[in-house]
């Protein structure tokens, strides 16, 4: 298994809707900003990739690459989050 390199392209808000459904003052995503890249333990199937942002307001673009990168197994002492959470580059 393969580590995956996800880049953030774009990071969005739907001002209409934010307008009228938002708290007052809301803006694009404050955790992501384009440019930034993570990589992560993340998913098994080679080839496959399931990505969606649940925030309807302000959705963040991301594309996921398959790097020759070898992934890590969690540690046992790892928890379950801990063991998923992206790593990001440095």
């Amino acid at each position: 298994m393969k580590k995956v390199r996800i880049t953030i392209l774009k990071t969005t808000l739907d001002e209409k809707l934010a307008r009228e459904f938002g708290m007052i003052g809301l803006g694009p995503c404050p955790l992501m900003k384009a440019g930034e890249v993570y990589y992560a333990d993340w998913i098994r199937k080679p080839g496959v990739a399931i990505v969606s942002c649940n925030d309807g307001l302000r959705p963040v673009i991301m594309k996921l690459e398959a790097t020759d990168i070898p992934s890590e197994p969690p540690k046992p002492a790892e928890s379950r989050e801990q063991s998923i959470e992206f790593r990001k580059q440095v």
